[in-house]
């Protein structure tokens, strides 16, 4: 079994910086790919950023210049530091990760619980 749990969400006023992290933790061999989605109410969730474990990047245009995503793979976490946010970032941040288990079978697309990020005007 492999969980992910977020921490460091919050509410923040507009310009405002949070951290987020995401650690995993289970019978994990390595994590290929880590992930940060978001959903805000009446919306579909959406990639926010993604870093591979050679540390390719990629990051949604709407977050580009202000989010930065960074992974410790000793600790097999992931990180999301959020700068200038602004109140359209609100919403429910997941973390999402591809893990090879220590009895090798590829876990594709496992879930955080999510927190909570609100910015206010």
């Amino acid at each position: 079994q492999v969980q992910l749990v977020e921490s460091g969400g919050g509410l923040v006023q507009a310009g405002g910086s949070l951290i987020l992290s995401c650690a995993a933790s289970g019978s994990i061999f390595s994590i290929t790919f880590m992930r940060w989605y978001r959903q805000a109410p009446g919306k579909q969730r959406e990639l926010v950023a993604a870093i591979s474990s050679g540390e390719t990047i990629n990051y949604a245009d709407s977050v580009k210049g202000r989010f930065t995503i960074s992974r410790d793979n000793a600790k097999n976490t992931v990180f999301l530091q959020m700068n200038s946010l602004k109140p359209e970032d609100t919403g429910v941040y997941y973390c999402n990760a591809d893990i090879y288990s220590i009895s090798r079978y590829y876990l594709r697309d496992c879930w955080g619980q999510g927190t909570q990020v609100t910015v206010s005007s």
